[in-house]
């Protein structure tokens, strides 16, 4: 590490998932930033947070403790083989990209001749764009060992909510909370859709549909009942609630919500094939 003048943290990829770690970080004591992507201005657009620009990626590499990678998982080999000369045993490599393994990405460094640098897997989700991100993290890399290990999951704590899994559980991990911001987004628009329906502007309905969605979540976030509890609660004898929790299981909702993410879940597995 960087000793006295604290970790350096540097970010290849700057788009939304890459600048919204770099923001949220911004603020933590003993941490500097550093950022590239080809397109230069998205790095300029984090200078407000303290990041600076750097030239390219391996000169990113060559002054990083922690290199992020936040680019398509497409483009992670080539990345790698890139700063692999700028890589060294005391530095970690901590990407978000989906489907690529720790395996895979030891061997692109390898290949190009790179030490055995230590490698982290983050699966995050997009409400890391606004602070709310939950993390899952991967720590099997046998290179890696305990103060690495403990920043990178003191940095990601920081930010958002972390988990620790093995590996093997990351594609579980992304069909549930990697995917799960757009079941939820769905049935925020279809209740929004029907609020229109009765009558409501669609910019009343937007307001409420999203308030109902936020107080919800923090209700069940602050109350410590379970969730079967709080739906009950709504549900008042011969009311209207219980008519339409019963309409959506005669349509047996709860069971394509389930197969929904199993479909998820299995095409995960096929792309990492």
């Amino acid at each position: 590490m960087s000793g006295t003048t604290g970790t350096v943290l540097g970010c290849i990829g700057c788009g939304n998932m890459g600048a919204a770690i770099l923001r949220g970080l911004s603020s933590r004591q003993g941490l500097s930033l550093l950022g590239y992507n080809p397109t230069p201005a998205k790095v300029l657009a984090l200078a407000d947070a303290g990041v600076r620009a750097m030239p390219d990626a391996a000169a990113l590499a060559a002054q990083a403790d922690v290199v992020l990678l936040g680019v398509k998982p497409y483009l992670v080999p080539d990345v790698l083989r890139a700063i692999a000369p700028s890589l060294t045993p005391d530095k970690v490599v901590v990407s978000i990209a989906s489907g690529v393994s720790i395996a895979a990405m030891k061997a692109a460094i390898a290949e190009a001749g790179g030490p055995e640098c230590p490698v982290v897997r983050v699966m995050p989700n997009t409400p890391a764009m606004v602070g709310k991100g939950v993390y899952a993290l991967c720590f099997e890399d046998p290179a890696l060992d305990a103060p690495r290990r403990d920043l990178v999951r003191g940095l990601f704590e920081s930010i958002g909510t972390v988990i620790v899994l093995p590996e093997a559980r990351f594609t579980a991990f992304t069909a549930v909370v990697g995917c799960g911001p757009a079941y939820v987004f769905y049935f925020m628009e279809a209740v929004a859709e029907v609020a229109v329906t009765l009558g409501f502007t669609r910019q009343d309905a937007t307001e409420l549909v999203k308030g109902l969605f936020s107080g919800s979540v923090a209700l069940a976030e602050q109350s410590g009942t379970h969730l079967s509890v709080l739906r009950e609660q709504v549900c008042s004898p011969a009311g209207n609630t219980i008519a339409a929790m019963n309409q959506l299981d005669r349509e047996a909702v709860r069971g394509r919500i389930m197969d929904a993410v199993l479909a998820a879940y299995r095409r995960g597995l096929e792309m990492e094939k």
